[in-house]
């Protein structure tokens, strides 16, 4: 069974594969929220063990949710150096811990990108012609899907659940009007997560593992008291491929509500769509992922 509390910072995932069948490379944006300083000094918190006690408080609280709005995606194709933009509509349905499901518009397909998860699945599809992959998995048969760059655990973490997973190995500083999180594999940083001194509310998440990738977030809303989205979300692959720009996708949610679910509804919404009529499918086990005949 998946358990929101036992995903760890390296798997964070990226969609942007690596493999000897044809190279995909998916996600990315241009512009989005900034770090920012607050206007007024503010004390933070005096510990890392007083800063997780709030950030898993948070995480047990949050509620379930719909959202619509505005994706912003530049990404690579194998035979292109230049980047390819699109701007499209998206649906996301929410239902912690472990269900989520997302819905892009993309190329007139109202399901052209899949995304979402339940206890026991992940998934994600890309109908477009030039990817026309679906990727899946088990929870229980995944160590790392840090060759993704957008997924059900990011998004998840995005709204505040799982973004300090464990008590362990983490440490408090101080960055101007900020208090930073810092997690730590022996004497290597992984992870850091920036916090507003005067909302204390998640600003920036920084992995510096192998997903070398960071999360914006910005114009939170309150959905319900004391129940904050951000409005939205950027996630940058820093790394980007054989040297080409950085790789982003930007969310813009104009509108997110507080939402109840029927067991009709999360079963239509939160079951793994069979994988038809795609070029590609794969499933991702362990740190392998294997493609599948059709």
């Amino acid at each position: 069974m998946f358990k929101i509390q036992d995903i760890k910072p390296k798997n964070y995932i990226r969609l942007h594969f690596y493999f000897t069948g044809p190279l995909l490379l998916i996600i990315s944006g241009s512009c989005g929220p900034q770090i920012q300083q607050a206007d007024r000094l503010c004390p933070g918190k005096g510990s890392a063990v007083e800063v997780l006690s709030i950030l898993r408080f948070r995480s047990e609280d949050i509620a379930p949710l719909k959202a619509s709005g505005q994706c912003h995606l530049q990404y690579y194709t194998e035979d292109n150096n230049k980047p390819r933009e699109e701007n499209f509509l998206v649906k996301l349905w929410v239902n912690p811990p472990a269900e989520i499901y997302l819905q892009g518009d993309v190329a007139f397909d109202s399901k052209g990108i899949l995304l979402g998860s339940n206890e026991d699945e992940f998934w994600l599809s890309m109908k477009p012609k030039e990817i026309s992959s679906y990727w899946w998995g088990r929870w229980s048969e995944k160590t790392s899907l840090g060759k993704l760059t957008i997924s059900p655990e990011l998004l998840l973490e995005a709204l505040g659940i799982a973004a300090a997973d464990s008590e362990e190995n983490w440490a408090l500083s101080k960055e101007g009007d900020f208090d930073v999180l810092t997690k730590q594999n022996g004497q290597t940083e992984i992870k850091k997560i920036y916090i507003s001194n005067c909302d204390y509310l998640i600003r920036k998440i920084e992995y510096l593992n192998e997903r070398q990738a960071v999360m914006e977030l910005d114009e939170y809303k309150e959905v319900l008291k004391g129940f904050f989205v951000p409005g939205v979300i950027k996630i940058i692959n820093r790394t980007g491929n054989s040297g080409r720009e950085s790789e982003s996708i930007t969310f813009n949610l104009n509108s997110i509500k507080a939402a109840r679910f029927t067991d009709i509804q999360r079963k239509v919404l939160f079951t793994r769509p069979q994988p038809r009529g795609f070029k590609h499918i794969y499933k991702i086990v362990g740190d392998s992922i294997v493609e599948q005949s059709q």
